[in-house]
């Protein structure tokens, strides 16, 4: 078990003001995996001043310098690179072979791409006299269970490049990754208080931070509903506020699509990190009259998705992080079997020989109405809904007819597909697949947030705008 009694603060390793732990339950066996602090406003407010006091000397460090430090945490992520695989396996079940391809490699390349960035942004214009960019000032950043490291590092890497300073409070569903983090982070000489760490619940930590005076900015990515309440706390302070909330993201199969490629692509989304994924296409709609071979294809895809041991090259599927997600996810699956939705894989009940730890079954329903629950509310799980329509048109409606608008996808002939995805009201939409680069940005319309991380315009999100008339 890792025990983990201080906190990052000011460059040291910081005993907390409070003697509260909390535990980190590992979802394949229900043992306890880890403890951390479970600090307090108190904490906060130390974390807080000190970044406040490293503020303006980071933010007069050379771009170059930042981004060459950045570098080198890329570097050690990418060094510790089976060490934090092992972590995430243990944290949020996912299997470890995967963890190290999906989880550590966006920590890596959440670094090195903001180092990237920062390398080629113009932080100086004249073409409207002469406009400048600076850094906001002290960033809180609260970060979710589902991608630790690509969370972490979409934040910590852009606003420090950006010159900004931070305060982390990562998830306490799964923060150990954030530890190792913050060593390397010390280890690579980043001044102290540039980068702090304070862990605890979110109605403590996470709302001290919200609130606090001397916060400049929150970004935060979680729950529409915890959105909701962050923008609320920070409205009284006037801060800066960047949202990424959830999702309920269709995926439209023209009729012109290749089914053998288009269907697996999708489910494969939907279950990718067993379904906790805020961008996953989580909604098929499938013209009506190739609903039955789309079924056949995904129903086969299905049985490929190996549930069990995080710690087996075998397993594609680990549990859900909990014991609240693992009986939300089969509440929502009972319940569109309630609604009349019909059961293509899967279903409620535990996979055969899995009742320790946190389980589900990957579960594909058809003949879904758009008005149904589960095509309607993110389950944040392997739940597949498949929904089938007659014309382009009556495909971008429902595509549209959601509060959501993180992610779509289309698959079909080229012209068509982007004529429909221009239609779609999402921040990202992926036309047959089509490859992400690192730098793209990441955000949503409506319900799902508002701002961008990632790249260019992840960076700008930690800037202010100044025009000089000189």
């Amino acid at each position: 078990m890792s025990a983990r009694s201080q906190l990052y603060v000011d460059g040291t390793w910081t005993t907390p003001k409070g003697a509260g732990t909390l535990e980190v339950i590992d979802p394949t066996t229900e043992a306890v995996f880890a403890t951390i602090p479970d600090a307090t406003p108190a904490d906060v407010d130390l974390a807080v001043a000190a970044a406040r006091r490293a503020f303006e000397p980071w933010w007069d460090t050379d771009p170059i310098e930042r981004a060459a430090l950045l570098r080198r945490v890329a570097d050690e992520i990418e060094a510790h690179g089976d060490e934090l695989a092992e972590i995430e396996a243990h944290e949020i079940g996912m299997p470890k072979h995967l963890a190290a391809r999906s989880q550590v490699r966006l920590g890596v390349r959440a670094f090195a791409t903001a180092a990237e960035v920062l390398e080629r942004f113009p932080f100086e214009d004249r073409s409207s006299g002469v406009v400048v960019r600076e850094p906001i000032g002290v960033v809180g950043a609260i970060t979710p269970w589902n991608f630790p490291l690509n969370q972490i590092g979409s934040k910590v890497a852009y606003a420090l490049a950006a010159g900004c300073t931070v305060v982390l409070k990562p998830s306490e569903v799964a923060p150990v990754s954030a530890f190792v983090l913050a060593e390397i982070l010390d280890g690579v000489g980043l001044p102290p208080g540039c980068f702090n760490l304070v862990t605890g619940l979110g109605v403590t930590v996470g709302e001290a931070i919200v609130g606090h005076p001397d916060v400049d900015m929150v970004s935060f990515t979680g729950s529409t509903q915890a959105g909701r309440r962050v923008a609320e706390l920070a409205a009284r302070t006037v801060k800066r506020v960047a949202l990424e909330l959830g999702g309920k993201s269709p995926y439209v199969i023209l009729d012109d699509a290749d089914l053998t490629k288009a269907v697996p692509t999708g489910v494969s989304s939907a279950f990718s990190n067993c379904g906790q994924t805020c961008s996953a296409l989580t909604r098929m709609l499938v013209p009506r009259s190739l609903l039955g071979a789309a079924e056949d294809i995904a129903r086969s895809h299905a049985a490929t998705f190996t549930v069990g041991d995080p710690f087996s090259e075998a397993t594609r599927l680990g549990p859900l992080v909990s014991a609240v997600q693992r009986d939300r996810v089969r509440g929502y699956i009972q319940q569109g079997i309630d609604e009349g939705a019909r059961l293509v894989a899967g279903g409620p009940d535990a996979p055969e020989g899995l009742r320790r730890g946190y389980f589900v079954r990957p579960t594909i329903f058809s003949d879904v109405d758009p008005s149904m629950t589960i095509a309607r509310e993110e389950i944040f799980g392997p739940v597949l809904s498949m929904i089938p329509y007659d014309t382009d048109e009556e495909a971008i409606r429902i595509a549209n007819d959601t509060p959501f608008g993180l992610a779509a996808g289309v698959a079909g002939s080229p012209d068509r597909a982007r004529r429909v995805a221009r239609s779609i009201r999402a921040g990202q939409v992926r036309v047959n697949d089509g490859y992400r680069p690192d730098d793209a940005p990441f955000g949503g319309y409506k319900q799902s947030g508002n701002g961008r991380e990632l790249g260019v315009h992840g960076l700008e999100e930690f800037l202010e705008v100044k025009a000089l008339f000189l």
